[in-house]
Parts: structure tokens; sequence; C-alpha cells
């Protein structure tokens, strides 16, 4: 992190969306949007903050019902649009730009939706540390002229976090999520089948507690866990490891790995990375 102080970041945050007037606010529930939705809600009336939530196979249900949660806990207006993403055979097809054509397609809604009601701004909750992953949505961001202001205030993820528990947001530790179709393997065709067995398979080592960071990633009849590295002992235990030996194999899966390196951020583009070297 820089040598910012983050009440500067926190004050150029309040700054940013003030001068912003009304705002739509992309809001998925997670700790980044949560953040920026009720520094919003700090700075502007309440007839000048939208949340708005997409939903479609790709989202997980514990997300949606958190955000529907959260918006009237902050008290602000909240609609819920589907999403058609999964209308979209080069969506479908798993490209490694697939984040690119579904941000196009779901923030080019959110714009036109923005225009409607009369809001100036679209706003998402990229934070300043997502710039180091591989991240194609963000092109589709920019190009739609939707504005990040978490990033523009240079909040990395640890400060959103400290900020979040400083002025009482249960979400402050929340673990990061990501769209369900970051499960399956660039060029495998995603399906709503495949997005349900992620979906359930995640939902279930939560609700047993074994983890607090959970990934299933879904190569077909195989699924490979994980989770942070502190964790993998425990669902090792010759318990836990039949509970989820047998609920997996009931969901369709007929192998099971446990990641031994742990939850890794973007672990699933390590492949892009090797062609990239590949390639020169």
């Amino acid at each position: 992190m820089d040598s910012e102080s983050i009440d500067l970041k926190y004050y150029r945050l309040k700054s940013i969306l003030k001068e912003m007037n009304r705002v739509l606010v992309a809001f998925s529930g997670g700790v980044d949007s949560t953040l920026l939705l009720k520094v919003a809600k700090e700075v502007l009336a309440e007839d000048r903050i939208l949340a708005v939530t997409a939903h479609s196979e790709t989202t997980a249900r514990h997300e949606m019902i958190a955000a529907i949660e959260m918006t009237a806990r902050l008290g602000v207006g909240h609609l819920l649009f589907p999403s058609d993403e999964m209308d979209l055979p080069e969506f479908v097809s798993n490209p490694a730009d697939r984040c690119y054509i579904c941000k196009k397609s779901r923030f080019g809604r959110l714009v036109q939706l923005a225009k409607e009601r009369g809001f100036t701004w679209v706003a998402d909750g990229t934070n300043f540390d997502d710039h180091a992953d591989y991240r194609p949505g963000m092109r589709a961001i920019r190009e739609l002229g939707v504005r990040s202001p978490l990033s523009e205030a240079r909040l990395h993820k640890e400060e959103i976090r400290i900020l979040s528990k400083q002025i009482g947001l249960p979400t402050w530790n929340k673990a990061s999520y990501a769209c369900l179709a970051s499960r399956i393997p660039y060029g495998t065709p995603i399906n709503a089948d495949r997005l349900r067995q992620v979906d359930a398979c995640e939902q279930f080592i939560r609700e047993l507690g074994l983890a607090w960071q959970v990934r299933v990633r879904h190569y077909g009849d195989m699924a490979r866990i994980e989770v942070e590295a502190e964790s993998i002992a425990r669902l090792a235990e010759p318990s836990n490891r039949k509970n989820l030996l047998d609920y997996f194999n009931k969901i369709g899966f007929k192998y099971i790995g446990l990641d031994l390196e742990g939850y890794q951020m973007g672990s699933m583009n390590r492949v892009l990375d090797k062609e990239r070297v590949e390639v020169g």
C-alpha cells in the first residue's frame, strides 16, 4: 500500500461521490460496493442514490440475499434487474475475455437505466488493487464511462476493510466473492447446471463452517476445492472429508480434489499467463 493515510483517502472518496451528484451504484453486497454505497448515503440525499443489483444464474443465491438485506439496512433504494449474459453465445462459450462480454452487456444496460432515471453516473466497486489482476471487464467499464470511486480514491482492499470496520459495516471481514462463471475453466461452456453445482457445493462448505474463503472449481466430473491455507487440514479431517465426498458425489462430481496451495485470487488465470509467456 502507498504512504497516503486512510483518512485522506476516505475524505477523497466522499469528495468524489459528492461531486458525482446523482449516482446509480452497481451493488453486489460485497465488501467494496457496500462501503461505496454507505459513503454515498453519507454525502448524498436519498433521492440521489439508487443501488442496482444484477441477477442471473452466475450470481450465488447467498450473495443476492445479502445485497437485499444490506440495502434495507442502509435505507437505500434498491432495484433488482435480470442480467442476460447467459443468453449471449459469446459469453457461454467461455473465452478468456468472458468478463468483458458480460460487463459490456450488463453495464451497458445500467448506463441506459441511469439515463432514463436521471442519474449522472454509474459507479462500481472496483478498488485500487483490482488493477493488478487480469480483469478484462474493467475495459468494458472504462469504455462505457462507468466510474470507480474507490479506485479513484486509491483505496486498497485492506484499507476498505479497515474503513468498513471503523464505520460499523458488518461486511468488513466478509470473504471476497466473484461471479460463479469464474469457477469454470476458460473454453469449457458455461451452463446453468454447472453453475448450480458450484453454488451448492460452496454453500455446503460455508454452512459446515469449514472455511472463510471458498472456491469450487468445476472440471467436468472433478471438483477442485480452494480454501484459505489454514483451513485445508480442517477439510481433510476424516468426518469432514466424508461429508464433503458424500455431498459432492450426490451433486454429480465423481472426483474431488483439495488444492494444497490454498485459495489464490485469479488462480484460473494462470493458463493465460502461461500462454502470454509462450507467445512472447
